[in-house]
């Protein structure tokens, strides 16, 4: 269960590229609200990618353990945007949109194996990493708060009321669906993991 459960060489490919790829999602939260008007990350030393400034404690030893875990959010004041409602939506998509950005660069060099057969040591690595990114950019689009597609849901969803209870009941679902998903019933696997391995194919062919 969990990073812990796999084997050494494993966790020493998927224990910085996840760090990385958390890294990267928070930084670019950080960036693009700096870039909105808001430097309250920035005054928190949230705006590098450092991962020390970005993991949380609990739940990065929650992710090693059970395989699900979290980093900080990155503190945003909503005062300080002009079009609040409109720029914390681009801020939201920010950090799914880093990731896959990264998945993208790293398909690039995958798919130049194809040309150049790169020993397994180089392709294994690439496809964890393109994996991984997929995974958090997903998950992280999930329309459930506290996770970055409940922020984006105001451009598909009017209804207030709706709108108001997805953030009530938001976190209580998710924790639903990740206890579900450790009792070996894989209902938020199976929704993050379809959509993942078809962008995977779409992106590195394989």
């Amino acid at each position: 269960m969990g990073i812990a459960s796999l084997s050494l060489e494993l966790q020493l490919i998927l224990v910085p590229t996840i760090l990385f790829a958390l890294t990267f999602h928070e930084y670019a939260h950080a960036r693009v609200a700096y870039l909105l008007g808001d430097y309250t990350s920035y005054y928190q030393n949230r705006m590098n990618l450092n991962p020390f400034n970005h993991l949380d404690p609990f739940g990065t030893f929650a992710l090693y353990f059970l395989g699900f875990g979290w980093a900080k959010p990155v503190p945003v004041s909503i005062q300080n945007l002009q079009n609040p409602k409109k720029d914390m939506m681009m801020i939201a998509m920010a950090g799914p949109a880093s990731n896959m950005f990264l998945a993208f660069l790293a398909s690039i060099f995958y798919r130049l194996n194809f040309y150049f057969q790169f020993s397994e040591e180089v392709i294994f690595p690439l496809e964890i990493f393109i994996q991984i990114n997929i995974v958090l950019a997903i998950f992280n689009l999930l329309p459930l708060n506290p996770l970055d597609g409940s922020r984006i849901l105001p451009l598909l969803v009017k209804n207030p009321r709706t709108l108001y209870n997805i953030e009530i009941y938001g976190p209580r679902v998710l924790i639903g669906l990740i206890i579900l998903n450790l009792i070996g019933i894989p209902i938020l696997s199976t929704i993050i993991l379809t959509p993942v391995s078809i962008i995977f194919y779409l992106l590195t062919g394989a």
